[in-house]
């Protein structure tokens, strides 16, 4: 064990005090850069910063301080939040607070750079500072706390994310990571820590909001040879990526909380089952997982405690399905990813037979929160019955979009007018839609619903893991209905025949609404009316039979959007209207003759030949050939094209 590796352990991980000896914690503080003499700059490297061009911008950066500031040091951390900041860069100079910088792409590096570094600051892209007591303030330049995205959350499981070098065992434990879980397996009986848990009030924060405790304890009182946890990373709701967020910027914390788990339930094995696809979080936690044994906190014997743990990841097939608990534990034992009826449930008799404890990655990073400041703390957070915070990926049409938390009790208008900044472009708003694939939805008129599991139920309105989807006057609620329809079928495992045949009639008939049909006559009519009123009876027969909670949530959105938006349901079927111009089948095209040049570029480009006329003379749309793919819409330069 090398020195500093040696020092973390036992001075900081097995030290017996709360406080920390003066040199000691003045090490911290230099693995912490708090205490540096160079400059530090630090850039975002998750995925939306990928995506949004962070490794060019890490290049040039790279290229500046080799060229102009030889002694700066450059480290990547995680995600801070706001993914429309992205690339989000933040530079410290020794003594004073940090900066940070919005959008900064390869090209703007270098004049920022040198601003920075010659206290000309440019205030185009900069965001703010922020820092802690002991440096010195920029003169005239915000907090970024004060901004109206990060004064409404309340940052707890999120405090560590774009704070530090997720790669960096040394710099999470100078943070105060780890400490929590030396404490429990060298101070704690497993009963002790489940009681810790169970007294917080943690609820699965997976959606349904099960009490973690007492999951544990059942799985603990399970009479077995052996015992497993299971951290469900799959996150695959369309628009969620709360879990991919924390893997990639905090995920030694999700390691500590799943060694945590381990120990109070008495399972010897963890297992991560990953999301497919998710290959950059994946090796950020497999690098995390091989670092914390090298300290040895996982292994044999961890700190002479006689407790022993492994942890593995897993990835699964690529199948929605098998995020659902038995699914997934099938998946695990090798076998097909399909669900099995329930009793008995995984905590009793789950991988290999044995007592099994799913937890998704937001329940287990509040873990080591819980066991680090005690359950009264965290029940000072949130509601009575929901105590603590949800985090939420804002998507959509919200001025603001990105990874954000907030207490328990927050209303659903804090999040969208103060967090996300309001609807884009002054557009109205027409829906909320919590949940993913299988959520409802929340209109103008409920928006002072509170984010807590209890009223959520009450509403009819689950909670879901994280997605926060804000839907514009511009999107057509049938048509989003139909998307996520057709997203069920085809992930549907096709094993009981409600969900594999509900869902496929379902689609079928949401298809049929948003085309015109071939004939129009009053039957035609009638007969698309009478498929959507079966849709309900459908429904309520796949939430009644189906085997898993795929097909018993599948119809949520049909339902929700058929309460709340009946009237766009009722114009698709018998005025063939669709309000937000979406629908491609029940669009009509024409040509204005007065605007009209005859310059030929809309018929050479219709893909079914449906546009005629005479070379700079007026052309015409034959509207029994027309799909209404709005082609020509988009490629006339003269404004010819009307739609209805």
């Amino acid at each position: 064990m090398n020195d500093l590796k040696k020092i973390l352990v036992d001075k900081v991980l097995l030290f017996e005090s709360d406080t920390l000896t003066g040199e000691t914690e003045k090490l911290l503080q230099q693995i912490r850069r708090e205490r540096s003499e160079n400059a530090v700059i630090y850039i975002s490297s998750g995925t939306s910063s990928i995506i949004s061009g962070s490794e060019k911008t890490w290049a040039a950066i790279k290229a500046y301080i080799d060229d102009n500031e030889p002694a700066t040091e450059l480290v990547k951390v995680g995600c801070t939040g706001p993914s429309n900041y992205e690339p989000l860069l933040c530079v410290q100079l020794p003594g004073k607070n940090k900066l940070y910088f919005r959008n900064i792409s390869e090209e703007k590096v270098e004049p920022l750079l040198n601003g920075v570094f010659h206290s000309d600051i440019n205030k185009d892209d900069l965001v703010g500072q922020n820092g802690s007591k002991g440096f010195e303030l920029w003169s005239g330049i915000s907090f970024i706390e004060d901004l109206p995205f990060f004064a409404r959350q309340k940052r707890v499981v999120l405090n560590n994310c774009g704070c530090y070098d997720p790669e960096s065992i040394e710099e999470y434990i100078a943070r105060g990571g780890y400490r929590a879980y030396a404490k429990a397996i060298r101070n704690y009986t497993y009963e002790e820590v489940c009681n810790i848990i169970e007294s917080s009030g943690l609820r699965g924060r997976s959606g349904g909001g099960y009490p973690t405790g007492i999951k544990w304890k059942q799985a603990l009182n399970t009479v077995s040879s052996s015992r497993y946890l299971v951290c469900n990373a799959k996150e695959s709701d369309p628009g969620a990526f709360t879990d991919r967020t924390m893997l990639e910027s905090d995920p030694h914390r999700l390691i500590e909380g799943i060694a945590i788990a381990s120990y109070a339930i008495g399972a010897n094995n963890a297992i991560v089952f990953f999301r497919n696809g998710s290959e950059h979080a994946r090796l950020k936690l497999q690098k995390a997982i091989d670092r914390a044994r090298d300290f040895g906190l996982i292994g044999h014997n961890i700190f002479s405690s006689g407790y022993n743990l492994d942890i593995i990841i897993r990835k699964e097939p690529g199948a929605f399905v098998c995020g659902e608990e038995t699914a997934l534990i099938s998946t695990l034992e090798g076998k097909r990813g399909m669900p099995q009826l329930k009793p008995p449930y995984p905590v009793t008799a789950g991988l290999f037979g044995k007592p099994t404890v799913i937890n998704n990655v937001e329940t287990l990073m509040n873990v080591p929160l819980i066991m680090h400041n005690g359950p009264e703390w965290f029940r000072t957070l949130g509601t009575e019955k929901s105590p603590g915070t949800k985090v939420f990926a804002v998507a959509g049409k919200g001025r603001m979009t990105g990874v954000v938390e907030v207490e328990m009790g927050t209303k659903i208008r804090s999040i969208l007018e103060d967090i996300a900044d309001g609807i884009r472009e002054g557009k109205e708003l027409k829906a909320i839609q919590l949940g993913g694939a299988s959520g409802s939805f929340i209109t103008p008129g409920n928006l002072d619903i509170t984010v807590d599991y209890e009223v959520m139920k009450e509403k009819g309105i689950n909670m879901g893991a994280g997605g926060f989807i804000i839907i514009d006057e511009n999107t057509c609620m049938v048509d989003l209905v139909r998307h996520y329809m057709e997203f069920m079928r085809n992930e549907s495992c096709g094993k009981c025949i409600p969900c594999r045949e509900g869902t496929g009639r379902m689609l079928e008939i949401l298809e049929s609404v948003i085309k015109k049909p071939m004939n129009e006559d009053s039957g035609t009519t009638l007969e698309r009316f009478k498929g959507v009123m079966q849709l309900e009876t459908i429904a309520a027969v796949m939430k009644d039979t189906s085997l898993c909670g795929l097909g018993q949530t599948a119809p949520n959105p049909f339902l929700s959007a058929l309460t709340n938006f009946r009237e766009e349901f009722e114009e698709h079927i018998f005025d063939r209207k669709c309000r937000a111009n979406i629908c491609r089948g029940l669009r009509t095209f024409s040509i204005d003759v007065d605007k009209c040049t005859g310059c030929t570029a809309c018929a050479s480009k219709c893909p079914v030949n449906a546009i005629y006329g005479t070379r700079l003379q007026p052309f015409f749309i034959v509207e029994e050939k027309c799909i209404g793919c709005g082609v020509c819409f988009d490629i006339c330069k003269f404004s010819a094209i009307n739609v209805k």
